[in-house]
């Protein structure tokens, strides 16, 4: 089918688009840098160089496409583990998630695209009463991490309400592996990159609208349901 990938080049972006292209989807990959969509058009992906807060442009793009899903896996942070630097970019990521969210919904609404995937975060659950399942509230009391925290929400509301089309959350555990702050292992709940990415080519086709919790199973958070509706196996490694 036609994919459209915001966020191609990211760290769960390199590690889908093999997968999407191996399963023969035609991909649109959007990036904000004119380097990487090189790279992408080396890879069989056809580059498309955004803005996210620029929606007409966004619209235009994803109009061109004509995708029939639209996966959202932008996040602004940075490449290196440095707490500092982190703290530093939740506002910007939150912006992604709340803005750049709402760009990408009406420009796939504007293209008649059925499904909308979404990268959500599934260590935010509150303390206590682990495993977590999907239908636990996030933890907008932490004070730490409140503006991470409410991004995450406002964007799974905008997805799960959309209108004329079918909202899936990926609530994903921290990332580790190639291309993340964790090489080989990562707080609870964990999720290796590969992992994360295969579910996202799972949605495409399995399960209904809804949140599905991603992750390790590490007892942090029940993957019950991404188990059973889109056949989620958290060993997923790229070959």
């Amino acid at each position: 089918m036609r994919v459209f990938l915001a966020g191609a080049s990211g760290a769960v972006g390199r590690r889908l688009v093999p997968l999407l292209l191996r399963d023969g989807h035609a991909v649109t990959g959007m990036t904000r840098s004119a380097d990487k969509a090189e790279a992408l058009a080396r890879a069989g992906v056809t580059p498309a160089v955004l803005d996210v807060f620029d929606a007409s442009a966004v619209t235009d793009a994803v109009r061109r496409a004509k995708p029939e899903v639209v996966i959202h896996q932008l996040t602004d942070l940075p490449h290196e583990f440095d707490q500092a630097r982190i703290v530093a970019s939740y506002a910007n990521n939150a912006r992604i998630r709340t803005e750049g969210t709402r760009s990408l919904l009406a420009a796939a609404g504007a293209a008649a695209a059925r499904r909308f995937i979404v990268q959500s975060i599934a260590f935010a659950y509150p303390p206590g009463g682990e495993p977590h399942p999907e239908t636990d509230p996030l933890n907008l009391a932490d004070p730490a991490r409140a503006v991470t925290v409410k991004g995450a929400v406002d964007m799974e509301r905008q997805v799960l309400e959309a209108a004329g089309i079918e909202g899936v959350v990926l609530r994903y555990g921290l990332l580790y592996g190639p291309g993340t702050w964790y090489p080989t292992a990562a707080p609870k709940p964990a999720l290796h990159v590969d992992a994360a990415a295969r579910a996202a080519v799972l949605a495409l086709t399995r399960g209904g609208a809804g949140v599905y919790n991603v992750a390790d199973d590490d007892g942090a958070v029940s993957i019950a349901k991404a188990r059973r509706e889109l056949g989620f196996d958290p060993a997923f490694r790229l070959r």
